[in-house]
């Protein structure tokens, strides 16, 4: 989950280098923490949240293979 977290939100961006996702699990539940610059925020949110409601999806769907649970945030620089 972290790995396509990281690579969608880095493909995203103007500063990739500053791309952070921190994962933590309990059981069958994993929660993802993204940070990113400032300026890439707007990237990364979209337009009425659209971009990040779309990367919560993917993330569902890869997850749900696993048999798990996952939500992401969003985290203000």
């Amino acid at each position: 989950m972290k790995n396509l977290t990281e690579f969608i939100a880095k493909s995203l961006v103007d500063n990739p280098d500053q791309v952070d996702v921190k994962q933590t699990r309990q059981s069958n539940r994993v929660r993802l923490e993204l940070s990113v610059s400032k300026e890439d925020m707007g990237r990364v949110i979209g337009k009425g949240g659209r971009v990040a409601n779309a990367i919560r999806i993917l993330l569902r769907v890869a997850a749900e293979r696993e048999g798990l649970q996952v939500t992401l945030d969003v985290l203000e620089p």
